[in-house]
């Protein structure tokens, strides 16, 4: 039978992705702590600046770009099989590395590290935390240290501005707007003819303004070559069969349309869709008619000694209890509602991916390892 448990042992790296605030960091984190926990081998997930609570829920305080180990204690009295290892996608630092892999030589890599527009650029920088996602896992599956890459993509407004950050890098190194950027530092006929028009510049936004974003971009374009081979790169392991995408939504009728969506087009760019994640989905059973009868049944009794008897064994007042209990069984058809659209919508996703897998709505934030333990016993 197909199961989470047998996607992740098949696969070398998982992208777990969907729009925001759908519980992408903590499914990831939960889908690391089962593999290090049921599978074995040396896991890492790399996360996107996650929430303080889940940090600490791993047991290893802030991450950084360095991986570090998650000790086997925070497991308490579960015994992984493998190693999980954790690590958080650092933009500065990020971008300090790309620049020190790419620099054709010590000189223009110090040139780059030294200008002064380099960090207000790279910080800018459209898409950066998809690109550096992309080039990490990169360097990350060639070092060839872990078995089991998991990846939280950065959030965004489109998801699949991840799969496309490698292209847009490509792109821009062939665009106008970089020629255009670097001819008048290139060119001396250019510089002198423009003398003028610089000057003028200067005297409103600064000293050597304009002249430093040329030198910035022509020192860029140095490295033009390792940018555009490792965007190439990585676009093949994005395709590459060792490779899988997991989405992750809600319900609610927003992310799930963009999870359809998301779905979609990863099949149609034959990347390889291994598990649609349905998070804090409300119970099945409230759809049952069931339900909507005990409901209807606890309305009516929710005065008298039914009251009486909930009051009496809670110390509180039968009136007050009543209130309660009419509230509760009222307001059941409105939540009943919620979960019978979700169905639907559940529906419309499961053909769309070989897997889905539904958590519930949690009572309590995840707190530490045994809660993710938790959470992945649910998808699993």
């Amino acid at each position: 039978m197909r199961d989470l448990h047998s996607l992740l042992a098949a696969k070398e790296m998982v992208l777990v992705c969907g729009s925001g605030g759908v519980g992408k960091t903590t499914a990831s984190a939960a889908l690391a702590v089962d593999a290090a926990t049921e599978i074995g081998g040396r896991v890492l997930v790399l996360t996107v600046d996650p929430a303080r609570r889940l940090a600490d829920a791993l047991g290893v305080g802030r991450l950084g770009n360095e991986a570090v180990r998650v000790p086997d204690e925070a497991f308490g009295d579960i015994e992984p099989r493998g190693e999980l290892w954790a690590a958080m996608l650092d933009t500065k630092a990020g971008w300090d590395e790309l620049i020190e892999r790419h620099a054709p030589d010590v000189q223009v890599r110090d040139s780059v590290l030294a200008n002064p527009l380099y960090q207000n650029i790279t910080s800018r920088f459209v898409h950066s935390h998809d690109y550096l996602a992309m080039e990490r896992l990169h360097e990350l599956h060639s070092s060839g240290e872990y078995d089991l890459i998991i990846v939280d993509t950065p959030p965004s407004r489109n998801a699949l501005d991840i799969l496309d950050a490698p292209g847009r890098m490509k792109e821009f190194f062939g665009s106008r707007l970089l020629k255009w950027l670097t001819v008048p530092y290139r060119s001396r006929l250019f510089t002198v003819a423009s003398r003028p028009f610089y000057q003028v510049a200067d005297r409103v936004l600064g000293s050597r303004f304009l002249e430093d974003i040329a030198e910035f971009f022509v020192l860029f374009q140095a490295m033009e070559r390792g940018f555009v081979d490792h965007a190439r790169e990585v676009e093949q392991l994005l395709a590459d069969p060792r490779t899988t995408f997991v989405v992750v939504s809600t319900l609610e009728a927003a992310p799930a349309y963009e999870a359809a969506y998301l779905a979609r087009e990863l099949v149609r760019r034959e990347h390889h869709l291994g598990a649609i994640v349905a998070n804090r989905v409300l119970p099945s059973t409230f759809t049952r008619p069931a339900a909507a009868t005990s409901a209807r049944k606890l309305e009516r009794a929710a005065r008298g000694e039914l009251a009486d008897r909930v009051g009496a064994a809670i110390d509180a007042s039968p009136d007050t209890v009543g209130d309660v209990l009419t509230e509760v069984a009222t307001r059941f058809h409105d939540v009943a509602v919620v979960a019978a659209r979700e169905a639907e919508r559940r529906a419309e996703l499961e053909v769309l991916s070989p897997l889905l897998v539904s958590a519930p709505v949690l009572d309590r934030d995840v707190n530490d390892i045994a809660d993710l333990r938790e959470l992945a016993g649910h998808l699993s």
